[in-house]
């Protein structure tokens, strides 16, 4: 049985089902990560949780340690990890509430530190991204989510912007162009550091709103609070049932 880390993002900076038995702050070469890392027993599975934007939530995207988050998950013993994110949605098919589970990224972030290996002193690493979701652990969600009858997504492609302001329109039309189905600020360099760790790592976005131009009014936040309370008690659902069958998929 994989120990599970779940990373929460907008809406998610806490696990109200979780039994907890530790938060422990974990030291990193990388400096302080978001927040504490939180461990206890979900489902009778053992699982790590952390607030990426911190609890409360109070860090901007393009602020988060990246590098320290994830280097303390592993400290802490993270088999995998589950992020959780919200994102617009670009596409048609990615409706406002509905959860999908993307399978590509196209990085249009800048000024992060990308890499463990960007040292002065480091030695020169090149890993294989050319697949950035690991579709064992995603099938295995898609299975979950099935099971339960969510309105889900099964594929699509992350565009990772900078943030902290939201998109303009013209913006989204090129993500559009290249091929981008949603678009949220923290699947990078997140997924790449967990490759760099080898820990399987999958997404779970939560689609907010539609993104700049798709709609013909402003994006409201209490539009998007609403989809997000929606849209994550969702994800409590898919993660309760994907913990509850771990045992039998592994």
């Amino acid at each position: 049985m994989k120990t599970t880390a779940i990373i929460g993002g907008s809406g998610l900076t806490q696990i109200e089902s979780l039994k907890i038995f530790d938060k422990k702050d974990y030291p990193t070469p990388f400096g302080k990560p978001s927040s504490s890392c939180v461990s206890g027993e979900l489902c009778g599975q053992k699982v790590i949780f952390l607030a990426r934007h911190g609890d409360p939530h109070t860090i901007a995207p393009h602020k988060i340690n990246y590098r320290a988050n994830l280097w303390a998950l592993k400290e802490a013993g993270a088999e995998q990890i589950i992020a959780i994110a919200a994102v617009g949605g670009i596409t048609p098919e990615m409706t406002p509430a509905r959860i999908a589970i993307p399978e590509q990224i196209i990085d249009y972030s800048y000024g992060r530190e990308h890499s463990f290996f960007a040292e002065e002193s480091a030695p020169v690493q090149h890993i294989d991204f050319s697949y950035p979701y690991n579709e064992v652990l995603r099938q295995k969600l898609i299975a979950s989510a099935e099971s339960l009858k969510l309105n889900i997504q099964t594929s699509g492609v992350y565009g990772c912007t900078q943030g902290p302001r939201l998109e303009t329109a013209a913006e989204i039309s090129r993500m559009q162009r290249d091929g981008c189905d949603l678009v949220g600020m923290t699947g990078m360099p997140e997924a790449a550091l967990a490759r760099e760790l080898e820990i399987p790592y999958a997404c779970c976005s939560v689609i907010a709103n539609w993104a700049a131009g798709k709609t013909k009014g402003e994006i409201t936040m209490p539009e998007i609070i609403l989809n997000l309370e929606q849209g994550m008690a969702d994800i409590e659902q898919l993660l309760q049932h994907f913990l509850s069958n771990t045992s039998s998929q592994d």
